[in-house]
């Protein structure tokens, strides 16, 4: 049985934006797929603002800023093609944000289950995590394709509480996003948010619980925040 503090606790994690920055790899591909449409490239820093409702609404919401819609069948199309030129390199520039092998550690050492819960596909998230090699962290990892409603849905946020084998009462959100807080709000959990990653506007504005500036602050946070439940 695993012993420390946090034996009974599962720390949830956003991947893009939040443990990763894949936004190179991502407006590489985003890019490329534009280019097939006769469209301009997107500049790194606007991807940063458009990640977190997976490739689909990537594509729709970079193509809008060219006043530029498709049809249901096409934007498929399009996802697809933009699935295989990201997968093709999915690692290429992408690296973890600073501190984050250090805080998994520390998690871990306090007996921590960790687990991955993101609008990315599983496969994709999976194949990213093994490239860093940073897939024997984690208990879970739960992507949009793995559930029937996801983030902000607070049931994506459950399964991958629930397939790492913790409690809602006992778990943490770690994110990003207004889809991240969401969904940890929604099933009644703590969330943190940090300030670096990928939100389109301030992360003080998203409702989190607290804003994390660096990952040194990851667990002292989440052993506070359950600290205070109930």
């Amino acid at each position: 049985m695993t012993s420390g503090e946090l034996a009974d606790a599962t720390i949830v994690f956003d991947l893009d934006g939040t443990l990763v920055d894949t936004a190179p790899d991502l407006v590489r591909a985003l890019n490329e797929t534009l280019a097939l449409e006769g469209l301009p490239r997107v500049k790194l820093e606007t991807v940063r603002t458009m990640v977190g409702q997976g490739a689909r609404v990537l594509i729709e919401r970079a193509a809008a800023r060219f006043g530029v819609s498709y049809q249901s069948e096409r934007l498929e199309e399009l996802t697809e093609t933009f699935v295989s030129f990201y997968r093709a390199d999915i690692a290429g520039e992408s690296r973890p944000f600073p501190g984050v092998e250090d805080a998994l550690g520390s998690l871990a050492e306090l007996g921590a289950k960790l687990a991955v819960c993101t609008n990315k596909r599983t496969e994709l998230s999976q194949a990213l995590l093994q490239a860093l090699s940073m897939t024997d962290w984690f208990a879970a990892v739960v992507g949009a394709d793995a559930v029937a409603e996801r983030k902000p849905h607070p049931d994506h946020y459950r399964a991958a509480v629930a397939r790492a084998g913790g409690t809602l009462r006992r778990s943490v959100m770690i994110g990003d996003t207004v889809a991240d807080v969401a969904a940890a709000r929604g099933a009644g959990a703590p969330v943190a948010v940090v300030a670096f990653g990928y939100c389109d506007e301030g992360a003080e504005k998203l409702g989190a619980d607290v804003v994390l500036r660096s990952f040194s602050e990851v667990a002292p946070t989440c052993r506070r925040l359950l600290a205070a439940r109930p």
